[in-house]
């Protein structure tokens, strides 16, 4: 009896069949490397030209485009030639796609370059091949002598020519008998293109009283 109950339990784990979940294939969804915690230098035409400083980066090769991911937040800086810090360029979240050169930054982009210009936004693309940043959302740029904004931003990638259209923004005026230079001839000097309509501020004279 105890030997029949043996072979028959035998029996019943021989022929039970394993349940196994089927093997994870999707390796679209899968970073090719990982890495926490990093701080290195980023050159272009063999000159050294960016630091990247971000908690996470994943490289997938497998996606369609390919790209390189930072999703907890990118810090940039960058260089000129002689390795002199110009200016910086931050965000909560970055995409780049190596194929294509582009950057995609999202969530609290900011920029500040060497001339104390500072750019602010939600979204911005970093063109490398054609050298350009652009946005299609609200944009507000800031610059020692003027404020604008705009749904429309387009600029070199040292934020020395750029374009704000649908914009508004305001100017400090001052009086020409005081020999400082008026809005209309900063607005000639300046380098920078602006579409307008802008909003001028308004110009308050003091009333002389009668003596």
């Amino acid at each position: 009896m105890v030997v029949a109950f043996v072979a028959g339990s035998f029996a019943a784990c021989h022929e039970a069949q394993e349940h196994v979940a089927p093997a994870v294939n999707e390796r679209d969804s899968m970073s090719m490397m990982t890495s926490y915690g990093v701080s290195t230098l980023i050159s272009d035409s063999g000159v050294i030209k960016y630091r990247i400083v971000t908690e996470r980066w994943d490289v997938n090769l497998v996606r369609q485009p390919s790209r390189w991911e930072f999703v907890k937040g990118i810090f940039f800086e960058q260089f000129d030639e002689k390795f002199h810090v110009e200016g910086y360029i931050q965000a909560d979240s970055a995409w780049y796609y190596d194929k294509e050169r582009l950057w995609k930054l999202r969530g609290r982009v900011r920029i500040r370059n060497v001339n104390g210009l500072i750019y602010t936004s939600e979204e911005l693309y970093w063109d490398g091949l054609k050298h350009e940043l652009y946005s299609n959302v609200f944009s507000r740029v800031v610059t020692p002598d003027r404020t604008l904004e705009g749904t429309y931003f387009r600029s070199d990638e040292h934020m020395e020519h750029y374009l704000v259209s649908n914009s508004k923004g305001s100017f400090v005026r001052e009086d020409e008998e005081r020999g400082v230079t008026t809005p209309s001839a900063a607005a000639a000097a300046d380098t920078s293109t602006v579409t307008l309509p802008v909003r001028q501020a308004p110009v308050r004279h003091a009333r002389q009283s009668n003596p």
